[in-house]
């Protein structure tokens, strides 16, 4: 009976003052089908809700299991909250992951969300760097596939002058052969 009436409350509930207490106690004391539902009301708010040592602490627990959550459907928005919700000095090892992976990433459907999230969010001037190289370097592979062409697209749209022209000298002469490919055609569009 309390529980019913506190389902629909649960996530003003979890950051009141005294309120979180009663959802602390339902996830201790909880049935499992209560615990479940009440798991799924709150699920997706919770890094967003937290106290800054409360949210390096939970995204401590990713470590070493990174990758294996930006390629799943599910993982790779736990990955992509934290990179919009946690100061980027506690996320850096998520980030240094990616590392020599950019490229496979920008190529896959949940990978491809992970990296652009990281060139919004992420401003260390080191993290840009080499995130931009490796992009900057596949410029043609990825303005073809499927997913990375949004990576490029993102380039031309947001990225610094020099970036820009970067992408603009790698696809020069390949211009009209790319206008006519599905995927980088987009990309040439944003030219």
């Amino acid at each position: 009976m309390v529980f019913l009436e506190i389902m629909p409350q649960a996530l003003s509930l979890m950051t009141d003052l005294f309120g979180n207490y009663v959802i602390q106690k339902f996830f201790e004391h909880g049935s499992a089908s209560q615990i479940r539902e009440l798991a799924d009301q709150l699920s997706g708010h919770a890094i967003e809700v937290v106290e800054l040592d409360q949210k390096t602490k939970m995204v401590k627990e990713l470590d070493g299991h990174v990758m294996r959550c930006v390629r799943d459907q599910n993982g790779n928005h736990v990955i992509l909250k934290c990179i919009e919700c946690v100061p980027e000095d506690a996320i850096q090892f998520i980030v240094t992951t990616f590392y020599d992976q950019v490229v496979t990433l920008s190529t896959h459907p949940y990978g491809c969300r992970v990296i652009l999230r990281v060139l919004e969010h992420c401003h260390e001037v080191k993290t840009q760097r080499i995130m931009m190289d490796e992009i900057l370097q596949s410029v043609c592979v990825l303005a073809q596939d499927q997913y990375g062409n949004y990576v490029v697209q993102h380039v031309l749209e947001c990225g610094k002058p020099h970036e820009r022209a970067v992408v603009i000298k790698e696809l020069t002469g390949q211009i009209v052969k790319m206008s006519q490919q599905k995927f980088a055609s987009t990309v040439i569009d944003e030219c």
